[in-house]
């Protein structure tokens, strides 16, 4: 980045003119330093870092009524996070109530609001703001981000914080809207619905699925649950947080970092048997096979749930009461494929038709692994979804060559397989405080990653990847439908970390604004 090399002493030339561009002239069509889009973790985290750091002018701009993002949206019954609490929050902010070693959803929500609450940042939020896409204008330096129903928003830095798991995915399933029941996704879910006596299918035997079923098991009349493929399932630890606990962690917060650090390196552990295929992951097939056997006494369900993939290639789960409720006499397991949903329920390949009441969609999220989040136009009118036709990619998971001042929370290769994803989100949040920092404080107008080095470091991506277990021959949400990897990261957290902790100038191109542009800019030209 040599046209910021030696412009340290430029600083408060640049300050000056960042206040020559905000006159009243130009306010006609204000400009931010930072908009975020999405107010659930990332996007809370960067503001929080972003104002530790003197940096205020910003909008948080979120499609919903309030805060949260995947924790205010799914409220299904059972819904908790299967990362202990105390490493599923953030370092800066630890919470030292939590009242079990893995919290519900309800609860994690509570920490975020209390986010909201400790560190101000109501007043950032601009709530029902749907994104519907985004330009960059090369001249002026700024995003043009258009809001569905309002005003446009422009901001110099945009921080695209909404998060992988934002948009509920529905099967491809033919006549799934014939159904003549109610159908309810697990992250759309309506509590006024009374299952009290019903018949009800569950579609998916994945993370929201095994924490629904046992909840609804108590309380419909039938329950049918649909295997597409089983899942390694080990036991987690579901124990209630003592008194005595929480006080030593408030008395002394010292305490409750050596214990999430005591957390974080046992999750790192179970990298060496969940990321690469080494003896490790014949322990862990071992241990959820000896678990699977002890809470499924019946061979047949054994073997319908045992998977035939290795360890790690799909998510790893974790529940002590999803087996249990298979065994119960109003539940049953069909591993049968779908042929099609029909108007009273499901038929299965074999002709049978399942009558129901109700169909709960527990399939997850639409992932984007091959497309932006919304059309995004960079410089020279190139658009995002095109170059991630084939698959997403990034630079360090944050940045995209030819889409300057534009930054990702929880992008491209960034997914853990391990451990908690606040452990990876940290991280980046801080690489994109200094990128915004650099941008703002040298007056660019562009800071954009250059082509080279973003290849250079998908291309090292691709060949760890490569050696993983997630690209050991299962499909998955992590891959694209031709086998490209554009979700995980192939190594430990610590690796992660130590890659975002520098800021490598060289990898970019900077380019300052100009004496001309300056004039334009204050005649609102």
């Amino acid at each position: 980045m040599s046209a910021v090399n030696g412009h340290a002493a430029s600083k408060q030339a640049a300050s000056a003119s960042r206040r020559a561009r905000k006159t009243p002239a130009a306010r006609q069509a204000p400009v931010l330093d930072v908009a975020i889009i999405g107010a659930g973790f990332s996007g809370l985290g960067t503001a929080i870092r972003l104002r530790e750091q003197g940096i205020s002018d910003i909008a948080i701009l979120e499609r919903g009524d309030d805060v949260g993002g995947t924790w205010r949206d799914n409220t299904y019954p059972g819904a908790a996070c299967d990362i202990p609490s105390n490493l599923y929050s953030f370092s800066f902010a630890q919470n030292p109530n939590w009242s079990r070693g893995y919290s519900g959803s309800a609860e994690i929500l509570d920490y975020i609001h209390h986010l909201v609450d400790r560190f101000e940042l109501r007043a950032l939020m601009r709530f029902r703001h749907t994104v519907t896409g985004m330009t960059f204008d090369e001249a002026r330096g700024v995003w043009t981000i258009r809001v569905a129903g309002k005003k446009n928003v422009h901001a110099r830095c945009v921080v695209s914080a909404q998060g992988p798991l934002a948009n509920p995915a529905l099967p491809n399933i033919p006549g799934i809207d014939t159904f003549g029941g109610k159908t309810i996704h697990s992250a759309r879910w309506e509590h006024s619905y009374d299952f009290a006596g019903k018949r009800v299918a569950v579609i998916g035997t994945g993370a929201s699925a095994i924490q629904i079923v046992p909840a609804l098991a108590e309380r419909v009349d039938f329950l049918k649950v649909f295997q597409r493929t089983p899942a390694w399932i080990l036991p987690r630890p579901g124990y209630a947080a003592p008194d005595w606990n929480k006080t030593l962690f408030e008395k002394l917060p010292a305490s409750q970092t050596a214990f999430r650090n005591a957390l974080f390196y046992a999750h790192e552990a179970m990298a060496t048997g969940v990321i690469w295929n080494t003896p490790v992951t014949r322990l862990l097939e071992g241990v959820a096979k000896a678990f699977l056997r002890h809470q499924v006494p019946d061979a047949w369900v054994r073997r319908q749930l045992t998977p035939q993939y290795r360890i790690g290639c799909k998510r790893l789960l974790v529940s002590n009461d999803y087996y249990p409720a298979l065994m119960r006499d109003n539940v049953k397991l069909y591993t049968w494929p779908i042929d099609k949903i029909c108007e009273k329920g499901i038929r299965s390949v074999e002709g049978i038709e399942h009558q129901v009441d109700c169909i709960v969609f527990a399939t997850g999220f639409a992932v984007s692994k091959a497309a932006a989040p919304f059309p995004i136009t960079g410089v020279d009118g190139r658009r995002l979804d095109d170059e991630w036709s084939r698959g997403a990619m990034a630079y360090k998971s944050v940045n995209v060559a030819g889409y300057p001042n534009l930054f990702m929370a929880l992008g491209p290769n960034s997914g853990p397989g391990h451990n908690s994803a606040l452990s990876y989100m940290e991280p980046q949040i801080d690489y994109i405080v200094q990128g915004i920092q650099t941008i703002l404080e040298y007056d660019l107008r562009a800071l954009d990653v250059r082509e080279d080095a973003q290849a250079k470091h998908n291309a090292q991506l691709q060949k760890r990847l490569a050696k993983t277990n997630w690209n050991s021959g299962c499909a998955s949400w992590y891959l694209t439908e031709d086998g490209f990897n554009a979700t995980m990261y192939p190594g430990f957290a610590t690796q992660y970390k130590k890659q975002m902790a520098r800021f490598v100038n060289e990898d970019y191109r900077a380019i300052r604004y100009e004496p001309e542009f300056h004039e334009r800019w204050m005649r609102n030209d």
